[in-house]
């Protein structure tokens, strides 16, 4: 990617949950502190590393394949790069049944919404967004400015 300024953005997720499970580990060694019996100090540092490991492979997976990120040259989408200059129409553009979406997916993913774009080939694919109509603005706008030119 060039030193274009993001126009927009989305992380796919955020490192909060990696810390869930050490938390639910540490809560569950306090509670077995505070009832009698015998205590497994290693077995709750062993559970809380083992998810703490598994959260960080979930989220590095949709850190990677959920983000979005838009430039003056180029969309970003999961897995995906579409250079901006291949899209010509955002608005009035109607989703065709089976059109392709943009990130390597057969469906837009869950929680997202569908930005539909005819490209330079006349074809039309789906971008998607948390914030669609963000992104659909944004894409409209830079849309217009290359018209202009």
């Amino acid at each position: 990617m060039s030193g274009d300024p993001v126009l927009y953005s989305e992380r796919g997720s955020s490192w909060w949950p990696v810390l869930w499970g050490p938390a639910f580990a540490a809560l569950g060694l306090v509670a077995e502190q505070l009832t009698l019996g015998p205590e497994h100090v290693a077995m709750w540092i062993l559970v809380g590393l083992a998810l703490a490991v598994a959260a960080t492979i979930w989220v590095y997976g949709r850190r990677r394949l959920l983000a979005v990120s838009l430039t003056r040259s180029e969309l970003v989408l999961g897995r995906e790069r579409l250079a901006t200059d291949r899209i010509v129409a955002v608005s009035e553009v109607g989703a065709p049944v089976g059109a392709r979406v943009l990130g390597g997916s057969w469906t837009t993913p869950k929680g997202t919404g569908e930005v539909p774009l005819r490209l330079d080939d006349d074809t039309v694919v789906l971008a998607w967004a948390k914030d669609s109509e963000k992104l659909s603005v944004e894409l409209a706008k830079l849309v217009e400015k290359k018209s202009q030119l």
